[in-house]
């Protein structure tokens, strides 16, 4: 079993050191822009239909 560990560890290693494509600091950089840029959008949307949410059922449950 120790024998297993050791080889999975060993191709583990080579896959990522040898065969793994590692993206550039621009494109890096580039994809963190997208990523935070659609986080940005979601929250936004999601706060606009809670506002909206909350103002219609204000209207339909009217405070005493």
């Amino acid at each position: 079993m120790f024998k297993k560990v050791i080889a999975y560890c060993k191709d583990s290693y080579e896959e990522l050191s040898h065969k793994t494509t590692w993206p550039t600091r621009k494109e890096l950089s580039h994809s963190a822009i997208v990523v935070l840029t659609a986080s940005i959008i979601i929250a936004l949307v999601v706060f606009l239909m809670d506002t909206v949410f909350e103002s219609l059922m204000q209207l339909i449950y009217p405070q005493i």
